[in-house]
């Protein structure tokens, strides 16, 4: 459980700081970077999850298969 509570708040984390990037470049007229920098924390924030989902299914195949 104090895994989860953690990965959400650096998901949090991550959105906030992208955000804030992506404003200061779209201000400065940096738009094509700006939408780089989001694609970039899209793709953080995905790996993220990917690996949090991949060990929930290792979980449940060690669990139906009954191998450690």
């Amino acid at each position: 459980m104090q895994q989860d509570v953690s990965l959400i708040f650096q998901i949090a984390g991550i959105g906030v700081v992208v955000a804030m990037i992506h404003t200061i470049l779209k201000q400065m007229g940096k738009e094509e970077y700006a939408q780089f920098i989001t694609l970039v924390g899209f793709i953080i924030v995905l790996m993220m999850v990917m690996n949090s989902i991949a060990d929930l299914f290792q979980q449940i195949k060690s669990v139906f298969l009954f191998q450690g």
